[in-house]
């Protein structure tokens, strides 16, 4: 059966108290409505429709996908009348799958058991109950316990209101039942809207049994209506990121202080620190360790690495063995070789650096290609900006760098040389030779300094 999914997306979301639209908000460093997209995707939908208002294009630009269909809400006239703006879209598909923009958390094996209980019915409910209802449209069952209505917190009577089990907004219906039942939606409400969960009661009346399941974790149909509840959200992905990972071996000093915003593939006897942030695509070997206050990004780390406190990693490839930090910054096309050593306050942007290689202190590499066993002292500098292009620097194997040295790219210094510390090296170092460039030292006996006046 052909499976389609339509996600309202288009709601102001006024107590988030931003100019960005509520579905734009990040959760772990994606898009609400990014969550939402990737769990649908996963359920194997034929058809994928968004509907988006408030905020205008910024929310389809943020989702240049192929296979997602975006459809205008331009009047907010309820869910009713938001899945009837997808209809269109929805045509062919036997069963519409509806979800919202912002409850990020709806999880997979849920939505399978949702698909499950409506393969006996045209229309499934995903239902939970709470032990404070409030806001919420609660589900009426006869004295049987099936389904009749639900009803809205606005028109419901003191017995609907005291209903701890809530509607969740999301549900499985019969295509073709949904377009005939969604024709039929009255505004006749304390909201004057078209309330999708109307169509509750259509089915009811026409002798349809409506079914319902319940969510894994209550989390994963809470919605986000303010940064409270997106911190609440956040805090409890994190935990069970944290947790997952700590059942697969990884060992964190305080799961509470780690924040896995991204993805992370890790060995054995992996360790991480507290206030260690993972972001987009991270992968670490067997043994590697993770100091303090760390922020890792979209980078391989190859097994035995050692990564002491304060470090930023970005972007970057660094084999195994290396030792990182502290303060050392790897920034995009940093690309490391076996047991390479960066120190603390080294940047590293744009460059290979091979095989043992050692830049310990306070130094800055950029646009460089660096041999083996070479040794880089302190302070120095590729200077791989000229005000308009940018220009590479190679030193080839166990070179050895003086401290306080500026290299002028674009320059070459050859195999086996040394310069001489405190140099600006502007022209090319030949092999096995000693490049120096000071001014000369003057010194002066019995000289006083100036006195104030």
């Amino acid at each position: 059966m052909k499976l389609g999914v339509v996600i309202l997306a288009a709601g102001q979301g006024t107590r988030m108290k931003s100019s960005l639209p509520k579905v734009l908000h990040t959760l772990a460093e994606k898009p609400l409505l990014g969550h939402v997209i990737d769990t649908a995707r996963h359920t194997g939908a034929e058809r994928i429709a968004v509907v988006y208002g408030h905020g205008g294009l910024q929310v389809p630009e943020s989702f240049p996908d192929s296979d997602l269909v975006w459809v205008e809400q331009a009047q907010q006239l309820g869910t009713g009348h938001a899945v009837e703006q997808a209809l269109p879209a929805m045509q062919g598909m036997d069963r519409v799958l509806i979800l919202y923009g912002d409850v990020p958390l709806i999880g997979g094996g849920t939505l399978t058991a949702l698909q499950q209980a409506c393969s006996s019915s045209a229309l499934a409910l995903l239902t939970v109950i709470l032990d404070d209802p409030t806001g919420y449209g609660r589900i009426v069952r006869d004295d049987q316990r099936r389904i009749q209505r639900i009803v809205e917190q606005k028109d419901a009577n003191v017995d609907e209101q005291a209903v701890r089990e809530i509607n969740t907004g999301i549900m499985l219906v019969e295509g073709a039942k949904l377009e005939r039942w969604i024709g039929q939606l009255e505004n006749d409400n304390a909201q004057r809207e078209f309330y999708l969960t109307d169509i509750v009661a259509m089915a009811v009346s026409e002798g349809i049994a409506v079914q319902s399941t319940q969510p894994q974790d209550p989390f994963e149909v809470m919605g986000v209506n303010d940064k409270l509840q997106l911190a609440q959200l956040e805090r409890h992905l994190q935990q069970m990121r944290c947790e997952a990972l700590l059942r697969a071996g990884v060992m964190m000093r305080d799961p509470a202080r780690v924040d896995i915003r991204g993805r992370l593939t890790a060995g054995r006897d992996v360790e991480l620190d507290v206030n260690v942030i993972i972001g987009g695509d991270v992968q670490l070997g067997d043994g590697v360790k993770v100091g303090a206050n760390t922020v890792i990004r979209n980078s391989r780390i190859g097994s035995g690495v050692q990564i002491f406190e304060n470090s930023v990693i970005e972007d970057a490839v660094v084999a195994e063995g290396c030792r990182i930090g502290p303060f050392a910054r790897l920034r995009p096309g940093a690309d490391l070789a076996a047991d390479v050593h960066i120190g603390n306050f080294v940047e590293i942007k744009k460059s290979q650096v091979d095989v043992g290689s050692k830049i310990n202190h306070l130094s800055y590499i950029g646009d460089c290609t660096i041999g083996k066993k070479v040794n880089i002292g302190a302070g120095t500098i590729t200077c791989n900006y000229d005000g308009v292009n940018k220009h590479r620097t190679v030193i080839e194997d166990n070179v050895f760098i003086g401290s306080d040295t500026q290299l002028v790219a674009p320059v070459k210094v050859g195999a086996e040389a040394t310069v001489g510390a405190g140099s600006t090296i502007t022209r090319d170092v030949a092999p096995d030779s000693l490049a120096l460039s000071r001014c000369k030292q003057i010194g002066r006996v019995g000289w006083k300094k100036p006195q104030k006046r």
